[in-house]
């Protein structure tokens, strides 16, 4: 029986993450991210999706807009999608993605595929509510929404599992977080429950929303801290990720923080902050490095989410050059489910799967799995 398919691309979305905007949303950002270098991430992340629907592509009729919107991304994958609309613009905007929401919606899919990040799903959410099932391929900067797989390949599996689900397929309301992007890049987070979409569900493939940190983590966080300054060599530049507990570090070094971006620390000194792909690569080029990461609460992701360390800064430090560092009460609050990787490069991805020691406390470390 032939299913109907419905397929969204937000081509500008996750630019901004590897130049240091940390995010893509307005006309001015994308034209900043455009000039410091940025490509698009979506297109080749929707192309990894879509090609775990190969084995039923003689099943599926997909609906999309043209061009960048979905019908470039079908087409590298293999299908011949029906073209149904077409972006006002040369640069789709989110009204864009609302009109073709509605339309695919009207039209019965039978599951809504949409690429992006926390801002295209509230337009997603904005437009067809819980009117027709829904996943997202992870794409943004921004994902702190429960509606996307864990990766992109991931969504192509989960859909794949939920088109050949014969009878009640398992969905379950998901939320969609709004994220103020301009106090994002103040170093503030803003965040609200914007709504819910109707999502296929498995607890391996499907991302939990994003977690806050406890009032009382704060005693071990610094534990934390104390036990990564303890180990600190003069010999290596320490690129530290984003997060509180990352924060707690540079405030226990005297170090001016940027929360959401990048830092640099050499020989307990600041070398740069919030800095992109390509300023790090140049302070990398002369020195060691390690970098000092955490772990998403409530998804577990160590990269791909709110660290948007580029594959090209991971290769070059090496994965025994990582230093990953969590509480106690945020491993616990995984249940079982392994640590997660989503850098949009498979091969960075592999090198990083496997058993990895976290720094929960001062000498105290937990041995656990990393997986894709």
């Amino acid at each position: 029986m032939t299913k109907k398919v419905g397929l969204i691309v937000n081509p500008v979305a996750g630019m901004g993450g590897r130049v240091g905007l940390k995010g893509s949303d307005g006309p001015d950002i994308l034209q900043r991210a455009l000039s410091l270098g940025a490509v698009p991430e979506s297109p080749g992340r929707t192309k990894e999706a879509l090609k775990r629907l190969k084995p039923i592509g003689k099943d599926i009729d997909m609906l999309t807009w043209s061009g960048a919107m979905g019908e470039e991304e079908a087409l590298s994958a293999g299908f011949v999608p029906r073209v149904i609309g077409s972006a006002a613009q040369k640069i789709s905007t989110p009204e864009d993605t609302e009109n073709a929401a509605h339309r695919l919606a009207d039209l019965g899919v039978d599951l809504l595929l949409f690429a992006g990040g926390d801002g295209t799903a509230r337009n997603i959410c904005h437009a067809v509510g819980d009117s027709v099932p829904v996943l997202g391929i992870p794409a943004g900067v921004k994902i702190h929404s429960a509606v996307y797989a864990t990766c992109p390949a991931n969504a192509g599996l989960l859909a794949l599992k939920f088109l050949n689900r014969k009878g009640k397929r398992h969905l379950r309301d998901a939320e969609v977080m709004d994220i103020d992007e301009d106090a994002f890049r103040d170093n503030r987070i803003s965040a609200r429950l914007y709504g819910y979409l109707r999502v296929p569900y498995d607890r391996l493939l499907v991302q939990s929303a994003k977690a806050g940190s406890h009032s009382n983590d704060a005693i071990a966080m610094d534990d934390i801290a104390s036990d990564i300054i303890h180990n600190m060599t003069d010999d290596h530049l320490y690129v530290i990720g984003s997060g509180t507990t990352t924060r707690a570090l540079m405030d226990k070094l005297g170090l001016p923080n940027t929360l959401l971006g990048i830092d640099a620390v050499y020989r307990k000194k600041p070398m740069g902050s919030d800095l992109s792909e390509a300023r790090l690569l140049n302070l990398l080029t002369a020195r060691k490095g390690k970098i000092v990461v955490t772990v998403i609460g409530g998804q577990g992701h160590v990269f791909g989410r709110g660290n948007q360390h580029s594959p090209r800064v991971l290769r070059r430090v090496g994965k025994e050059n990582i230093i990953v560092a969590a509480t106690e009460d945020k491993i616990l609050g995984l249940k079982g489910q392994p640590l997660l990787v989503d850098t949009g490069d498979p091969e960075i991805d592999a090198m990083l799967c496997g058993y990895t020691k976290v720094v929960v406390g001062l000498h105290k470390r937990l041995a656990y799995r990393i997986a894709r």
